[in-house]
């Protein structure tokens, strides 16, 4: 995306180089990362960098809205509904894909958005990492809003504790310790203090609730979120948990509520040249005639479940309901990091934080993903290379 370092990188890499780096990136917790770390970060001048910024505030604007919550209330499904919800998410992130325009213009086009935790903690570790090996720009970053690292881990530590004790937090997910994203349950450890936690070695007494931290009965204060529903759903090997949408004196960072309030569900209320049109489909009275330029999304799914690329008007009418669909005109990723091969496409994810001292949340770290498939994920490009888990580094200066 940028020309010329992306000419510069490409000529001193070397798959020794590479080998190395992965190496060194796995050393510190072995065995923790399965997913693909793609050979190359991605570089983003001030301007791009500038629309994508552009665009996220755009819809800041509209989840800070006084009518939001209540445009959003269907949005979480019934039985779904955790009580104490906040009065917003400590964290959102906002997917881009890369795209050029008719002007031929590089541009970014939204392609998602959750209120929902991603990797705030292997996104510090890798880039440093990656810096190790590779030649950097000292006028890029993978921070945003001013932070350097360590700014950005005093405010993490900060937003996950809140005013608690490091062991009274807990970050609850399903099986942590067999999840792909598990470096990142490590990292955020090593940076904050904040372990990882089963939801099935959480118990109860009364309303509160508690863990066995080092063979020690503690209480759980906060619940720094990273259970989702529609995995916790399909679980049979749980046994008897606890039924964490009842009120319990815990605090949630972000609450699992904003899952679904900024997610698919939103998207069909925002109008902006960087996000794609989008409609829910129960609104629709007749189907496009352009169907090959739309994508058709189950709003309650996630990783990429449920998506149709290629709809048919039989896929539209053996929908039961609509008002779960969204349809959205599709975005066409540009083929755009050279490669030693063919080019790849990607996509930035710009990560906000929004700690309860200010009106609206602001940026903070990035990840990126390079795909040379038909869609951004493992599955679409397997044993192919300069694909996967990435970072982008931005100009700033």
């Amino acid at each position: 995306m940028v020309p010329s370092l992306r000419k510069a990188f490409n000529q001193n890499f070397t798959k020794e180089r590479y080998e190395a780096f992965l190496a060194d990136l796995k050393s510190k917790h072995p065995g923790a990362i399965e997913f693909r770390i793609a050979e190359t970060p991605i570089f983003a001048d001030k301007h791009f960098t500038q629309k994508m910024k552009d665009a996220c505030e755009s819809i800041v604007d509209i989840i800070t809205s006084a009518d939001f919550k209540k445009i959003t209330d269907r949005a979480i499904p019934p039985g779904e509904n955790v009580a104490a919800e906040t009065p917003h998410s400590h964290m959102i992130a906002f997917d881009f894909g890369i795209c050029i325009n008719d002007n031929g213009e590089l541009e970014p086009q939204l392609i998602e958005m959750q209120g929902f935790p991603t990797l705030f903690g292997f996104q510090v570790y890798y880039p440093e990492v990656l810096e190790r090996h590779f030649a950097i720009p000292r006028n890029y970053s993978q921070y945003l809003n001013g932070y350097n690292k360590n700014s950005y881990i005093a405010m993490l530590k900060k937003l996950l504790l809140g005013e608690h004790n490091v062991e009274n937090v807990i970050l609850l997910e399903i099986k942590p310790h067999e999840q792909k994203t598990r470096i990142d349950f490590y990292c955020t450890q090593d940076y904050t203090g904040v372990k990882p936690v089963c939801i099935t070695e959480l118990f109860a007494v009364g309303n509160n609730l508690f863990y066995m931290n080092d063979g020690k009965k503690t209480a759980v204060k906060r619940i720094y979120n990273r259970v989702i529903f529609d995995e916790l759903k399909t679980r049979t090997d749980l046994g008897n948990i606890i039924d964490i949408t009842k009120q319990w004196n815990v605090e949630w960072i972000p609450h699992p509520n904003w899952f679904y309030r900024i997610s698919k569900f939103t998207l069909p209320f925002i109008k902006h040249p960087f996000v794609p049109e989008t409609f829910f489909l129960s609104d629709i009275k007749q189907a496009p005639a352009d169907l090959e330029n739309y994508v058709l999304k189950p709003l309650f799914s996630f990783a990429g479940q449920g998506v149709v690329i290629d709809i048919t008007p039989n896929d539209i009418n053996s929908i039961k309901d609509p008002e779960n669909w969204i349809l959205q005109r599709k975005v066409k990723y540009a083929d755009i990091i050279k490669t030693p091969d063919i080019p790849a496409k990607a996509e930035i994810r710009i990560m906000y934080v929004w700690p309860d001292n200010e009106a609206r949340p602001h940026p903070a770290i990035n990840l990126a993903r390079l795909s040379k498939g038909k869609m951004i994920g493992v599955r679409y490009n397997a044993e192919k290379e300069w694909v996967g888990g990435s970072v982008c580094y931005f100009e700033t200066y």
